[in-house]
């Protein structure tokens, strides 16, 4: 196939997508890394489409409208830098990225203090956590670990945590016990209404 057969076979293709697919596609300049479904704002994207969305569909995540963030959509919110100690290898270390309330605001989500959150990874894990701990402990939606953006195949891109060292009752506890609801690899979030 010549080059003028090729653009012009995409260029057909793209027309036929279909306008579900169209409306699913985030509306982010670059590839979407974190997706907030549930009780959010308008949303920037449309509903979960099973064949484009594998591996949302494959945790049975389901929903009518999201906001899908990109690296810049993130890395574009006011950032804080916290320094745990974290469990991997017993050593402080300086994460930075956005309060998980301000990213959760920027979608358009209001939620209460007793409202759930359930934070998934891309490894299936899949804690919950309520607002008021995200608003109590500082959590964060890291995207920087000592000064550079976090792979894909480590902790991140994305890392849903908070500096347990700060907190007597989470510094109380052993390294290994006090992350339980920080998932690394965070790709999405579903907000309970509430």
């Amino acid at each position: 196939m010549n080059k003028r057969h090729f653009l012009a076979a995409t260029v057909l293709a793209q027309a036929g997508l279909s306008s579900r697919a169209q409306a699913a596609a985030p509306k982010t300049a670059s590839p979407a890394l974190l997706t907030v479904t549930g009780a959010i704002g308008k949303g920037n994207r449309g509903p979960l489409d099973p064949a484009l969305d594998q591996m949302m569909a494959k945790l049975k995540i389901r929903f009518d409208k999201a906001h899908a963030f990109d690296f810049a959509g993130l890395t574009g919110l006011p950032a804080v830098t916290i320094r745990p100690t974290l469990e991997y290898d017993n050593q402080v270390h300086a994460l930075r990225g956005p309060l998980l309330a301000d990213v959760l605001r920027a979608a358009g989500a209001a939620p209460g203090d007793a409202a759930p959150l359930q934070l998934r990874a891309v490894d299936g894990y899949a804690p919950m956590i309520s607002m008021a701990d995200v608003r109590r402990y500082r959590f964060i939606v890291a995207t920087h670990l000592d000064g550079r953006p976090m792979p894909l195949g480590g902790l991140g891109p994305l890392w849903a945590v908070y500096d347990a060292d700060r907190f007597a009752d989470m510094a109380a506890k052993k390294v290994n016990e006090r992350f339980a609801q920080c998932p690394w690899g965070l790709f999405h979030i579903e907000v309970a209404a509430g």
